[in-house]
């Protein structure tokens, strides 16, 4: 009975040292696994970081776009209405001007659709001529657009 006893003893002492090198084995593999996931994390945090630093550089990027944006459309805009006063002065009818005077009127529409053509390719990119920079007289500059056309123009400025 007591050969039984310690039998059964030292099955349940080896059980339990191999159920706790088992159980050693299984917390190194999920030890691996968790630094496997660690490293992978802390990539994923890096990698999120620069997105968003790049993401902020961006953000600052269209918000200056943006301000350049608004002050072209705010001067187009002046631009717009200064062309509507000269346009529409006082009771000006361009049909009976043109019918008395046609050559004066083919000039005047050819020159400005030139002047206003000009307007156009600035506004799509196109550089700016030495003139067109150094322009400062009303003489020299494209009155269809001088915001755009003519930067160091300005008129109210005495000249």
């Amino acid at each position: 009975m007591f050969g039984q006893l310690r039998m059964i003893f030292t099955l349940l002492v080896i059980a339990g040292i191999a159920g706790a090198g088992m159980y050693v084995v299984k917390l190194r593999a999920d030890n691996v696994i968790l630094k496997a996931n660690q490293i992978q994390l802390e990539q994923s945090i890096k990698s999120q970081a620069k997105v968003l630093a790049q993401q902020k550089q961006d953000f600052k990027e269209i918000m200056e776009a943006n301000k350049e944006m608004n002050i072209l459309v705010k001067n187009l805009q002046q631009d717009l209405r200064s062309l509507d006063k000269r346009f529409n002065k006082k009771d000006r009818d361009v049909g009976k001007i043109a019918e008395k005077r046609p050559s004066l009127v083919e000039k005047i529409i050819n020159s400005a659709s030139e002047r206003a053509k000009r307007c156009v390719e600035i506004a799509s990119g196109a550089p700016l001529t030495e003139a067109e920079i150094n322009a400062t007289k009303k003489s020299e500059i494209n009155p269809e657009c001088p915001a755009l056309a003519n930067p160091n123009y300005e008129p109210y400025a005495v000249q």
